[in-house]
């Protein structure tokens, strides 16, 4: 019985799943119980009300126990994971979930006329089923409960109804039913008929279920009409209209001043009214809100998490109304709460659906990814060749075929000394990444871990540091979460890959109908594309474009330095079938030689961040540039690029330094010249510091690449 304490305190520490140690080390009698799982408040509830759900349970061996919640939408025979395994605490023998606010809608994956498969929540009135699983994963052993919960419709007669939201710019418009075979969306205008109308996404009719919709990109403390728009075949009828105030900016959030250096002109793209601003990701206090604005920097709608002072910076905007985000918070790692949490959230800030590094690290080893277990398993100091996944970074996008979704995580590694040039003696810690594939479930399907590809050419090189020679110490702004440094480890952990962004191309020009990756490292100077295949690739590196590269780059300008370095927002344009845009921060460039051009070998403005469109031939391995432009400024990290539809570009320089305390970033609108790789500035915001932003027509419809 003492080795079998011995053994079960080791997996608790360590967070190791092994589930046949119940067959042989737990007592027979092992068992978990919930006593219940309750609502806020009581059934039935109107659409619209958010449901915060508590739940007590038990467990006959020191646990700890972890809790899911999966709903079931009215009519719906399968319940959607919406919260997954995450730790509980316990409080006099009891274990009580964290935190599960739930606002009622009925998700589904739904095609979208762009064609992208995209994960909708509909706010429908019927008996919701919710369902919490209780389970401990050193003895799997669990137990589960379901409670059902009417929610009713918010109109009751032939007249729509529109009501407030927590967010005073966003509002929840509700219409009739309509029916079957047509579809639903609102029109919404500012009473005064100042700016031109906006509309939702159409939805399709749902009889006899009302129809409800978030209707935002409002001005705050102004009046607009707004009527739903019911499409049957070609024919379009409105109905009644309604009025909604909405309501002013919150005095308590720390709304940032914007100034036009610019304005938009006859030649800038206004189609593409309004800005997402995506906020700083290395902040370290209190950050901005996530903003949408439109050209002038008017707040058109925001989101403001409720833990401000933590990390949490949303990633992408989705075209179906919600947003995808990396915050901070309590997941099974003890030692940090920095960025362990991937969510979707509605325009309200509703939570959608949720999930963790805790129980994707259970899912990578039930895989076989050795690289992706939890860092509180391996012993101090760190033996060589240990290594795990610390936290999610920079990225998570939900563009991939089918609606599955693929984020960035960190990973460490123990290397023998010497590994990249240290000299310290002492083993080294590298810091990698993982890309990780959640199917429509968020369930881990696939994964890509750089470690497996670092054994040279063609794949990445383990002796190839750092091209700036990055470091990274515990603490450090800038850098991810480190858990394997301390004593008999080299101090400095080597900051190797700095993986940014991921760009999922749909249908590579190489013979075949299924799609990769392509992915951002900072540090490598390089963007690479990975072999995914829609979850059947074997995550081989195909090709890595940069400089000391796989291509060759056509210097039509007689560039002294062509090739990008350090960049951010790696895109394939049009759907993956045009030119790949790229934020070129420049850093290795304007680096002292002898790698870069220096300051004092730069030519007038050449030390700038440059803004970039690549044309790319995979049978020749050539890069062309299209677009190669001085942005007047110099952003040392972080940034974006963006092909409009007017074909001018939008990009981001992040991070620019005006003086000591002031930082500030600009959204710049290029005109192309034609003939030439640069272009005009015809558009130009100062903004408050930022990761990366994009222009859009409206809150419903942002670019997919």
């Amino acid at each position: 019985m003492v080795l079998q304490g011995r053994l079960m305190n080791f997996l608790k520490s360590a967070g190791i799943f092994v589930a046949v140690i119940a067959a042989f080390c737990v007592p027979m009698s092992a068992t978990v119980s919930i006593q219940y799982l309750k609502p806020s408040a009581a059934s039935p509830q109107p659409i619209g009300t958010v449901v915060n759900w508590t739940v007590a349970a038990t467990d006959s061996v020191s646990g700890p126990l972890t809790f899911q919640f999966k709903v079931g939408a009215p009519g719906s025979k399968a319940l959607a994971m919406v919260k997954d395994f995450n730790v509980g605490t316990l409080q006099s023998g009891t274990w009580k979930n964290q935190p599960f606010a739930w606002s009622p809608a009925a998700c589904q994956n739904v095609t979208q006329s762009s064609g992208v498969v995209a994960y909708t929540c509909e706010p429908v009135e019927g008996v919701y089923e919710v369902k919490v699983v209780a389970k401990d994963f050193v003895t799997g052993e669990s137990a589960s409960k379901t409670v059902k919960f009417q929610v009713t419709a918010l109109v009751t007669g032939s007249t729509p109804a529109v009501v407030a939201t927590a967010n005073p710019l966003v509002a929840l418009f509700s219409a009739p039913s309509c029916a079957s075979g047509s579809q639903m969306r609102v029109s919404f205008q500012q009473a005064s008929g100042a700016t031109p109308a906006m509309t939702t996404n159409y939805v399709k009719c749902h009889p006899p279920a009302t129809m409800t919709f978030e209707v935002a990109g409002m001005y705050p403390s102004t009046t607009y009409n707004m009527f739903s728009q019911t499409k049957t075949g070609s024919n379009i009828v409105n109905g009644s209209t309604v009025s909604f105030m909405t309501g002013a900016l919150p005095s308590k959030i720390p709304f940032p001043a914007f100034k036009v250096l610019i304005p938009p002109g006859s030649q800038a793209d206004t189609t593409d009214s309004m800005i997402f601003h995506g906020s700083d990701i290395i902040g370290g206090g209190p950050q901005d809100p996530y903003l949408a604005t439109d050209l002038s920097g008017n707040v058109m709608w925001y989101y403001y998490p409720p833990n401000h002072g933590a990390s949490t910076y949303p990633t992408r905007p989705l075209q179906n109304g919600t947003f995808l985000g990396i915050e901070d918070g309590q997941a099974w790692n003890k030692l940090t709460q920095h960025t362990q949490i991937l969510r979707q959230f509605d325009l309200a800030g509703n939570v959608l659906r949720e999930t963790n590094t805790g129980i994707i690290q259970q899912e990578l080893l039930a895989m076989g990814a050795k690289d992706g277990g939890p860092c509180s398993a391996i012993s101090k100091p760190a033996p060589v060749g240990s290594a795990c996944l610390g936290g999610f970074d920079h990225e998570i996008i939900q563009t991939l075929n089918n609606g599955y979704t693929a984020a960035i995580a960190d990973v460490e590694m123990i290397f023998p000394p010497g590994t990249q040039g240290d000299t310290s003696g002492l083993p080294v810690d590298i810091v990698g990444c993982m890309i990780v594939v959640l199917d429509t479930n968020w369930q881990t399907v696939w994964y890509f871990d750089a470690f497996e590809h670092a054994g040279g050419a063609p794949q990445l090189d383990i002796n190839r540091p750092a091209v700036l020679g990055e470091h990274c110490v515990v603490n450090q702004k800038g850098c991810s979460q480190l858990f394997l440094q301390g004593p008999g480890i080299s101090p400095m952990a080597n900051d190797w890959l700095h993986a940014n962004s991921i760009y999922y191309w749909p249908a590579p020009q190489n013979g075949t109908s299924k799609g990769d990756l392509v992915w951002s490292s900072r540090h490598q100077d390089w963007a690479m594309r990975v072999n995914y295949q829609d979850g059947t690739g074997n995550g081989n590196i195909l090709w890595r474009m940069g400089n000391e590269g796989d291509f060759t780059f056509n210097n039509i300008n007689n560039d002294p330095w062509p090739w990008f370095s350090h960049q951010h927002e790696v895109g394939i344009e049009d759907n993956g079938s045009g030119v790949m845009t790229i934020l070129d921060n420049g850093n290795t460039r304007v680096s002292p030689p002898p790698l870069g051009l220096g300051r004092t070998g730069c030519k007038p403005n050449d030390c700038d961040s440059r803004g970039m469109a690549l044309s790319f031939n995979e049978s020749t391995m050539q890069v062309t540039p299209v677009m190669s432009m001085d942005l007047g400024v110099f952003s040392s990290a972080m940034g974006s690029a963006q092909l409009l539809s007017n074909e001018n570009y939008f990009f981001v320089a992040a991070i620019v330094v005006l003086g000591p305390n002031t930082i500030v970033s600009y959204d710049i609108q290029v005109l192309p010249t034609s003939g030439t790789v640069t272009g005009t500035q015809v558009y130009s915001l100062e903004t408050p510091e930022v990761y990366r932003a994009w222009q859009v027509p409206d809150l419903y419809n942002p670019p997919i690449t």
